[in-house]
Formats: C-alpha cells, structure tokens, sequence
C-alpha cells in the first residue's frame, strides 16, 4: 500500500483495554488482514492515522499506551506497525515543578491543515493538552491552559478527568478546541496565550434547577465538525445533542426524535457536512441502546430531523459505544466504523445503512481511527 493519504488501500487502528490490532484492507473494505495485539497488555486508548508523516509513501501511525508498570507512552510507527518507536522516558510528561503525573492519553489529534506538517496534539489525564512539533516524538504541556483558573473546578467523569476532544481550527492554526469531562468546551483564538469557556447553551442536567447552564463545569462527551465548514460544530453531551452554528459562541440542542438523548461519539461525514452519527444509549446504570438493538443513528440535515441504520449490527445489543469507537475514513466513498465493548468492529461504506464485521471477540475497544495507505 502506498501513497501515504492519498492511497487506495485502508489501514483501521483499534485500541483496546488490553494492546492495538491494526487492520488493512483495500478501498472495497470487505476483506481484512488483521495483527496484534501490539502494545500487549497495555491500555490504547488513543490512536491516529496522520498522512503528513510516515516513510516510503505510509502514514504515521501513533498510539497512546498506558501501562501499569511503566505508564503512559506515545508510540508511532512508519511501517503500519512492522515497528514501533517512542521517546525515552515516554514523551508525554509533567515537570519536576508540576505535582501531579500522567495517568493516560486520551486523544491524539493532528495540527491543522494550515500549520506546519509535524503538530501534533495530545490531551490527557488528569486534564491537560499537549502539543507535539516534532510528528508526535515530544510533547511541551499547553501553559496557559494548566493554570486556568477554573481548573481546580473541573471534575472527573466515571472514567476519570481528561481532555477527549482537540479540533485545530483548519484554516487558523492559532484557534483550537478542547473539551474535557468533566468542565466543558474551552478555545483558544492566540496559539494557547489563552483559553475561555464555550459552553453557552448547554445543559448541565447532574447540577440543580436553576444551576444547570453555568458557564463552564458541563459533562461533554465529544465535539466533531467538517473541516469545510468550521464554524459549525456537533457535540454529544452527557444528557443532549447540540449544534453550534458560531464557533461554539452558542449551542442549540438537536436531539429531538432520537431514541436517548446519552451517549459518546458524535462523527461528520468526511464528504456531507449536513450528515453526522450519533450512537444513543439509554438513560440508567446500564448505558446500552435503547430497548438492546444496536443502531447508528444519522441525521442528513445537521440534527433537524434522524433516522436508525442497523441491517447487519446485533439485534440483540447489551454494550456501549465510546466515545472514541466510531470515526470515519476519507476515501471517495467513506467508511463509517463502529467498534463496541464486546471486542467486536463493524464497517459501513453506504453511509450507515449496512454493517459488516471487521473483526471480533477483542478486548474492550476504546478507539478506532482510519486513514488510507
């Protein structure tokens, strides 16, 4: 496979709580090749396909492990995992000056389009962003963002205090949006000189009557947009689908018509920025989809009106979805993929409407992210 970004084939990374499989295919996406586990043993629950790096035409790809015995590491290979690379000591560390130390990595991004080739950045537990000027090998903690203010007011959701969501604006590399759970959407417009909250409009549904819309503090899920459009965003809340047509100046919900109103991914469609996918599941300890039928949800016209596609998933579906198991590939005709917390991966490549299984009986799958090569 060749032509890093801009090949025919497909490589499909899935972290799990127990190392990374990499799975390859060609453009059909129907038959898989499929290794791992690498990073054996090792919590992934970050991973990114990043085209502008890599060698002989391959792309970059990066994961971050966390293991019990050594810690948080970012690895990356250029060989779509023949090999693997990481900075002594693991590249994602706090100073001798900062008392607290780094538990996992719970995002890897790439910098924007506009912007040099080897930004990358992480975001982390407990709850801090990182940037990487070197293709993901270093990593220098964003300052500004550490010392904020409202920090020492953010709290941890059930899986722990972390920065999940990093979108580099794609025409100004100087504007950036983060959320972290729990505390809300934050954006810097100066590099990272400084950071606000951008929550207005969101509902804080755990808080009291008449506390529920406080400036920062919500339980955000994940944040998604399409690059031609960047000033509109789709955000998954804790309780709450929203759109923002301003940047995330304001944000207006759109969850009508969906079965639940929980859940964690939230994806654009690569190609249709009227298109986005939510995997809603129901309110309650259990946190599976409603009335257990696995079904990915789409809108077609930015979160006015939904519709269920599922031909091909579990009739019978106890499981969740995170927040980071399901993404899209790029090709011309996109892939949708779908990874659950039963081990199992699917893939759409008619927009949703049928699945067929990539894999399945992993561990329990954290992320998923696909690119070409």
């Amino acid at each position: 496979m060749t032509g890093a970004g801009s090949g025919t084939g497909t490589v499909l990374m899935i972290g799990t709580r127990k190392g990374l499989w990499i799975a390859t295919s060609d453009e059909a996406r129907e038959d898989w090749e499929v290794t791992g586990p690498h990073h054996d043993m090792e919590e992934v629950y970050s991973c990114l396909v990043d085209p502008r790096t890599g060698s002989q035409g391959r792309p970059r790809l990066l994961a971050g492990a966390s293991s019990s015995w050594t810690g948080p590491s970012v690895r990356w290979s250029d060989d779509l995992g023949a090999s693997w690379h990481e900075t002594p000591g693991g590249g994602v560390r706090f100073g001798p000056d900062v008392d607290a130390s780094v538990e996992r990595v719970w995002q890897l991004a790439p910098g924007s389009p506009a912007g040099p080739d080897g930004v990358v950045w992480a975001g982390t537990e407990p709850g801090a962003v990182w940037r990487s000027v070197d293709g993901g090998e270093t990593f220098a903690l964003e300052e500004a963002l550490w010392h904020h203010p409202q920090r020492a007011e953010w709290g941890e959701g059930y899986g722990g205090q972390a920065f999940h969501t990093i979108l580099p604006h794609p025409a100004d590399p100087a504007s950036v949006t983060v959320a972290i759970s729990t505390g809300g959407v934050y954006q810097t417009h100066d590099d990272g000189g400084s950071w606000t909250a951008a929550n207005r409009g969101i509902r804080a549904e755990f808080l009291p009557e008449g506390q529920q819309y406080p400036e920062f503090g919500q339980c955000v899920h994940k944040v998604a947009r399409h690059p031609d459009h960047p000033e509109r965003l789709f955000l998954q809340n804790h309780g709450g689908v929203y759109r923002s047509e301003d940047h995330a100046a304001s944000w207006t919900p759109i969850h009508d018509g969906l079965p639940a109103d929980f859940g964690f991914p939230v994806v654009v469609h690569p190609h249709q920025p009227e298109t986005l996918y939510v995997y809603p599941l129901g309110a309650g300890e259990g946190r599976y989809p409603p009335d257990g039928r696995a079904l990915v949800w789409r809108s077609r016209d930015a979160g006015t009106s939904w519709e269920p596609g599922g031909q091909g998933l579990p009739e019978h579906s106890y499981v969740g979805v995170m927040r980071d198991a399901m993404s899209a590939d790029d090709h011309d005709r996109a892939g949708l993929y779908v990874g659950a917390r039963n081990g199992a991966v699917w893939v759409s490549t008619d927009d949703g409407e049928r699945w067929r299984p990539v894999v399945t009986d992993l561990p329990d799958v954290m992320v998923v992210r696909a690119g070409r090569c």
